[in-house]
């Protein structure tokens, strides 16, 4: 049994009886520093341990082969028009895939790049698979030639006007010529323009008719276009309401649709000026036609990790397209690669590295306009964009977490005349680095180490202030007795 005097002498803390100190102001306000001191330094220590410590390097990225990489974008077009704008993708591995419309969404605009109305038409414009007659027979003319002096005559004078928008030099103008002529000359035989007057076709030059073309936003040759009088509207800044045939370009085709056109319009629709908008069905190859020249596209595609493409032009299997009418100037409002971030995932990111996150969306706000003349023809605007991986981990529990995933890429931007169509392309190039950003955790017992390291350094350092102090005003009062004796 080990009694209490023994372990009175192990202890380290023995006490001096107050009877035996002295208080002095000195040691008081030595004692008030020495309070605040610690204070500071163990708030100081409390900032440091809550704070996030990283560490950062650079590895070869570690995704794996048939991981794919996500690309979020939202251009607006003003003089591209949704009929024929087409997102097209392909990569160094072979990969191509054209029109894609399974995840892209486009919307008509106006030249400010203002909404005019609500999606354009998804999905592809249908295949036409007759362009024309197998056999060419030499027909006389059985359209009527249109210009800017009696189209607007025309369409009111017809309930039904359906016109061929066509550039001599097109191959696929040319194909459809016999038949179109051939079905106007039938039409006239069966409805005459003066006895009956439900429906007359005519035709449009675009090489001399240029400002007609533009002004029902023709980009394609040829465009076949329906105008019905009552429907034609010009409201919301002269936007119009017609429609456009995708169908097949043979007689028997056109004259099939030609019919259903005029199947729910009485024979007096010329005289009383009223559609007959009854029983009306759903034609796979005839759609709205487009209600302005703009188009604004937004949505999303996969790609592999490899470098590759993102092509934007006027694409179609059956027009032909002039390149010097065709602009392809944009406003990038963004083109961003990854998952889309969370608000609380952003500020998780941005809380972890300030720096990251800057250029996760490099191009947006960013507009490439070219000015329409001969001299800006045939531009085409590409973007070489270089992208790096960064990877956010925390260290808990000895096992790495992911917790953000990131992607940022560097912008280069030219503009390329070209004899060719002009297009959009986003060239991209994924780096075979990326950045790892690792959270450290801190230890706790570093941190009451070192809360404890403050308080007694302070408390010993203080001591040691307060005994030289005391000690040396006792040496000056000693020296001063000295001299009076």
């Amino acid at each position: 049994m080990i009694s209490s005097s023994k372990l009175k002498s192990v202890d380290f803390y023995r006490k001096i009886p107050r009877d035996l100190t002295e208080a002095s102001l000195s040691g008081a306000g030595l004692s008030i520093i020495a309070a605040l001191a610690m204070v500071f330094l163990f708030g100081m220590e409390l900032s440091n341990y809550l704070a996030v410590s990283t560490s950062t390097s650079v590895i070869v990225d570690r995704s794996s082969d048939g991981e794919f990489l996500r690309i979020d974008f939202n251009l607006s077009f003003p003089a591209l028009s949704c009929e024929f704008a087409s997102v097209d993708v392909s990569d160094v591995l072979g990969t191509n895939r054209l029109n894609i419309t399974k995840t892209v969404r486009k919307y008509s605009i106006d030249r400010n790049l203002v909404p005019t109305g609500s999606e354009f038409h998804p999905g592809p414009i249908p295949t036409v698979s007759k362009h024309g007659d197998d056999v060419e027979e030499n027909n006389e003319d059985g359209s009527v030639s249109l210009s800017s002096r009696n189209f607007e005559s025309y369409s009111h004078q017809y309930p039904v006007l359906v016109v061929n928008f066509f550039a001599p030099w097109c191959y696929w103008s040319n194909r459809l010529k016999p038949s179109w002529e051939k079905t106007a000359k039938i039409m006239r035989e069966r409805y005459d323009p003066e006895m009956d007057g439900r429906i007359i076709l005519g035709k449009v030059d675009c090489t001399e008719e240029l400002d007609l073309c533009r002004r029902h936003h023709i980009q394609g040759y040829p465009s076949i276009r329906i105008f019905r009088r009552g429907s034609d509207l010009k409201e919301n800044q002269g936007h119009h309401d017609h429609e456009s045939y995708y169908g097949d370009r043979d007689t028997e085709s056109l004259v099939a649709a030609m019919e259903t056109y005029v199947a729910n319009i009485p024979k007096e629709a010329h005289v009383l000026a009223l559609e007959d908008k009854s029983n009306k069905t759903v034609d796979p190859a005839k759609r709205p036609a487009p209600l302005t020249s703009g188009c604004r596209i937004e949505g999303f595609v996969r790609v592999k990790k490899v470098p590759g493409s993102v092509v934007i032009s006027a694409r179609s299997g059956s027009h032909s397209f002039d390149p010097s009418q065709i602009n392809v100037s944009h406003y990038v409002t963004q083109f961003s690669f990854g998952k889309r971030l969370s608000a609380k995932m952003y500020n998780e990111l941005k809380r972890l590295t300030p720096y990251v996150g800057v250029h996760h969306d490099r191009l947006a706000g960013q507009s490439y306009i070219v000015k329409h003349g001969d001299v800006n023809a045939n531009v085409t605007i590409e973007h070489y964009l270089q992208i790096v991986k960064t990877e956010l981990v925390t260290l808990r529990s000895s096992k790495e977490l992911k917790l953000v995933e990131e992607y940022e890429y560097t912008a280069h931007s030219s503009l390329v005349h070209s004899f060719y169509v002009p297009v959009v392309k986003f060239h991209f190039e994924p780096s075979p680095m990326q950045v790892l950003v690792t959270e450290v955790p801190k230890s706790f017992s570093h941190f009451i180490t070192n809360v404890c390291a403050i308080i007694g350094g302070v408390f010993t350092v203080a001591g040691i202030l307060d005994s030289i102090f005391h000690n040396t005003l006792r040496l000056v009062k000693k020296v001063e007795l000295g001299k009076n004796i």
